[in-house]
């Protein structure tokens, strides 16, 4: 974990944290306890007889592990967690507001060449940028 968000995680966390599967992406979704226990709870009250919302709760849920970062800012991950990002050396840390994103060396260059090439490729074909992004100005 990065020094400057450790005293944060102690504060409002207690060193304690969730890590789950990306649903979309192979990489691994680390989450502040309180934040997840928020997640957890609302994806407890989606119909569960949606086939879709069914698979997004088993995969989330299903695969969350809680995890403690002890005093020199790690975690251990589980085994089945690390296979399915591919974590075995390098590892990067990808702040996303209330969570983190983890991923494989490997695999975030290679999920990076593809977001640079689909935005070359939405620009040719002059595909707009979505309305929810419009009224941001970066």
């Amino acid at each position: 974990m990065p020094t400057k968000y450790r005293e944060t995680f102690q504060e409002t966390a207690a060193n304690k944290c969730v890590i789950t599967i990306d649903t979309e992406d192979d990489c691994l979704l680390l989450y502040p306890l309180p934040v997840w226990e928020e997640i957890e709870a609302n994806l407890q009250t989606l119909p569960s007889l949606n086939r879709k919302v069914r698979r997004v709760q088993r995969l989330l849920i299903g695969h969350a592990s809680e995890i403690e970062i002890d005093a020199q800012g790690r975690v251990l991950l589980p085994p089945i967690l690390r296979k399915f990002a591919s974590v075995n050396k390098k590892i990067m840390v990808i702040g996303q507001g209330k969570k983190f994103e983890l991923w494989s060396e490997e695999n975030w260059d290679n999920a990076c060449q593809g977001w640079l090439e689909q935005g070359k490729t939405m620009q040719k074909e002059g595909e707009e940028i979505p309305d929810e992004l419009s009224s941001i100005s970066v």
